[in-house]
């Protein structure tokens, strides 16, 4: 194979994460403008949290808040590890198990979208934003690089969405990487400690006072969406292939028109 031959799948996966990008920089764009709308919507979510009996965000923000030893550990995570983790996953999975890259791309991508869905049509105040709740990241920004604009770097608090709050992608992302290596990891033990990464970062996003408990179950909301729309996708892909397996069958044909048809269903 030639070098752009090998190179065109990593420029094309570069890209498909680039237009992903730029997606969430629209949503930031459309929903920047309505702090009033965000505020109110974080309000109903916190009265639909309270009406079935689940609201620890205010306990637990205050919790980790007055503790520097949980709380910088916590914003360090919020900052971090949704960035580093999630492409890493990405990458492993397309270098050491090509077969299953594909899928877990696609859930991904799907999940990520519904999320700039959601943020566009339901922008959100997170916690921190509301009065009696406490900012943990910007109390303790001086260990760190943000500022009080969520995990921005200091000064570049415009480039982030601060009303994304519904879903939480840290959190759908988290159960994402959960899954993959859960289902591809070959040593058990791997696959055990997994599990404790989206249950760890529930807490550090309702403790850092960035996001709502229900915003964690939209979350995963997302990845299951992500998930069911990627099972649709390769029911779709093998009726194609069956039908292209029935033609190549019926009639014979060179290897010119046999390519063709196998182009096709691909």
């Amino acid at each position: 194979m030639t070098g752009w031959a090998l190179r065109r799948p990593a420029l094309r996966e570069l890209l498909l994460v680039a237009a992903v990008y730029e997606l969430y920089s629209l949503s930031r764009i459309v929903a920047a403008g309505s702090p009033h709308i965000a505020s109110r919507d974080a309000r109903r979510l916190l009265h639909l949290e309270h009406s079935i009996g689940l609201s620890p965000e205010r306990w637990l923000n205050y919790a980790v808040s007055g503790r520097a030893w949980l709380a910088v550990p916590a914003d360090y995570a919020y900052a971090t590890l949704h960035y580093l983790l999630t492409p890493a996953v990405l990458l492993w999975l397309w270098r050491r198990h090509p077969l299953a890259y594909p899928s877990a791309r696609r859930s991904l991508t799907v999940a990520t979208l519904l999320g700039l869905v959601g943020f566009t049509l339901l922008p959100t105040a997170p916690p921190r934003m509301l009065p009696g709740f406490i900012d943990t990241m910007a109390r303790y920004a001086g260990y760190g690089w943000w500022s009080g604009a969520a995990s921005a770097p200091r000064g570049l608090g415009a480039l982030t969405n601060e009303y994304a709050a519904m879903p939480s992608l840290h959190v759908g992302w988290a159960i994402w990487c959960a899954w993959q290596v859960g289902r591809n990891a070959r040593r058990r033990w791997v696959r055990v400690a997994v599990v404790g990464y989206p249950v760890a970062m529930v807490f550090v996003v309702v403790g850092t006072g960035n996001h709502y408990l229900i915003d964690a179950a939209g979350g995963a909301a997302a990845i299951v969406f992500g998930a069911a729309a990627d099972r649709v996708w390769r029911r779709v892909r093998a009726g194609r292939a069956l039908r292209g397996s029935a033609v190549l069958a019926r009639q014979p044909a060179g290897d010119e028109q046999r390519e063709r048809v196998l182009q096709a269903v691909r």
